[in-house]
């Protein structure tokens, strides 16, 4: 399936103008409720899913959309896509509402259960991060400067990248067994961009995360030429029975956990 990749970036843009707009009006950045989960859920959260999922429909009326905001589709029902959207509204809204400016748009396309295409977008930056199967790994700045991006395999010395909000000790114990010279920690969907671009060589991920944190990030890294497996060196699948993920490695190589 050929799609343009234009449209899709307008919709991840549009959804970052509403997002930013919600951030910079007090009243409207105050008001938060709290999911079933205790997982905070905000205005933007909410303009951001309706606006993408009207939108996406309206583009790809036979594509179904997968949303974390969107409602819930059983197993019996999504087991029989071949394709679908997986879209991720507002990525890192801990990071929203601490304003630290490290939450993302996220929107990708899964085949078959693999991510073929990502966009993540940066509404605060305007950084846009964009991947498919065609063109492979994009960046475009603020200014509308555009490049490619491939994962740096040649470094011997690695940068490890990692949250903010969900550091562990496991992350750490695991990390040390690599040649690591600098650490990052940064918010949201971010991490996979960094691994993408070549700023950062490994992030490992040891705590629980859903196919829609996760979705966007993965077909950007992979389609820039790194790895995303589970820890034993598996694919890294999506359109599970359960949505849930769980631990991951992402590299500029492949690699799995070692002893």
């Amino acid at each position: 399936m050929y799609l343009e990749i234009e449209p899709l970036l307008s919709i991840a843009r549009d959804a970052g103008k509403l997002v930013l707009d919600i951030y910079n009006d007090k009243k409207q950045f105050e008001e938060v409720k709290f999911k079933s989960d205790q997982s905070p859920l905000t205005l933007a959260d909410e303009a951001s899913n309706r606006l993408i999922v009207d939108r996406l429909k309206l583009l790809t009326p036979d594509i179904p959309v997968l949303s974390e905001e969107g409602e819930d589709v059983t197993y019996e029902v999504r087991k029989n896509w071949v394709y679908f959207w997986c879209v991720d509204p507002l990525d890192g809204t801990k990071e929203f509402i601490s304003r630290n400016g490290e939450f993302t748009i996220n929107i990708a396309l899964i085949k078959n259960g693999i991510p073929v295409l990502g966009i993540i977008y940066v509404p605060v930056s305007g950084m846009m991060y964009y991947a498919d199967q065609d063109t492979g790994g994009w960046r475009i700045d603020a200014d509308g400067i555009k490049s490619s991006m491939k994962v740096d395999k040649n470094s011997i010395d690695w940068v490890s990248v990692g949250s903010r909000s969900h550091a562990s000790e496991v992350d750490k114990e695991v990390l040390a067994r690599y040649p690591i010279v600098a650490r990052i920690a940064i918010g949201s969907s971010i991490k996979f961009c960094l691994v993408a671009e070549g700023s950062a060589h490994i992030y490992y991920r040891h705590g629980p995360t859903m196919e829609w944190d996760t979705a966007a990030g993965q077909a950007i890294l992979t389609l820039s030429g790194g790895q995303m497996t589970t820890l034993s060196g598996e694919p890294f699948l999506y359109n599970k029975p359960s949505l849930r993920n769980g631990s991951f490695i992402c590299s500029a190589q492949y690699l799995t956990l070692r002893d």
